[in-house]
């Protein structure tokens, strides 16, 4: 069967006939994270007190109506939902309207840059069921600053990368029926042989906090968490409601 744990993966350049199902890849990855945001948001301690205080107010004001304690509840979680959402969709629209607008002149053209899709046997036809991407960045020409990646924050793990080039990896997605069979892993191996060719010092890839599984993942392969900010180019309070924050994690090569 085609979803057997040791099926065989063939991963190769993108090509123009692929655009289709890599946006559909792409829109998918980015927002199936926003509900684990949310939960993981809504679960955190301060965000249960402040559930619970508002929901009393509700229920205090209403005149001890469970109605309002619940009505007054469900809008605190309507906020942070809308913040998870609006955090996700900004990236989204950004990311749409840059480097995935013209996927073919941003990375193909670019020898520095890379994108790669899976392909899967499916009934005899091959199936795109993964993607990556690899954008090099070249040092001090791209105006790279670990204080900008950590947010404006120092901390003792972050590396000095003003003179170095690497890669920037993104765009990893895999289709839900195809994960767990160790895709992910190989499509991240393409992009650090790729590094490896092109002399890069390392090759980095930020994750979300709500990432879980593929932080798992990335430090299995020996990744390390080299900053960490909040900084996503969105109302601050959204990210700072949303309590998401993006790690940085490096593999040098």
């Amino acid at each position: 069967m085609a979803h057997k744990n040791d099926i065989q993966f063939t991963i190769r350049e993108y090509s123009p006939s692929d655009e289709h199902v890599v946006m559909s890849l792409f829109r998918d990855g980015i927002l199936e994270h926003i509900y684990p945001a949310f939960f993981k948001a809504m679960s955190n301690p301060d965000h249960v007190g402040i559930t619970l205080s508002i929901s009393m107010a509700g229920y205090v004001l209403g005149g001890s109506s469970y109605f309002q304690a619940f009505l007054f509840g469900c809008t605190w979680a309507c906020l942070i939902y809308y913040c998870c959402h609006d955090i996700h969709d900004s990236y989204m629209k950004g990311r749409l309207s840059t480097d995935m607008a013209d996927i073919q002149a941003t990375y193909l053209e670019n020898p520095d840059n890379g994108f790669w899709v899976a392909e899967a046997d499916v009934n005899g036809q091959a199936k795109v069921v993964g993607m990556v991407a690899v954008m090099g960045k070249r040092g001090k020409e791209e105006g790279v600053k670990s204080e900008d990646w950590n947010g404006g924050v120092s901390t003792e793990d972050v590396q000095d990368v003003g003179d170095r080039s690497y890669g920037l990896m993104s765009h990893v997605a895999v289709k839900f029926l195809w994960r767990n069979k160790k895709l992910g892993s190989q499509l991240t191996l393409k992009a650090l042989d790729f590094c490896k060719e092109r002399g890069y010092s390392c090759l980095t890839v930020n994750v979300s906090t709500p990432q879980t599984a593929a932080f798992s993942m990335y430090h299995k392969l020996g990744f390390v968490q080299t900053a960490s900010h909040c900084n996503m180019h969105v109302n601050q309070w959204f990210a700072k409601l949303a309590r998401i924050n993006v790690i940085q994690i490096d593999k040098f090569i």
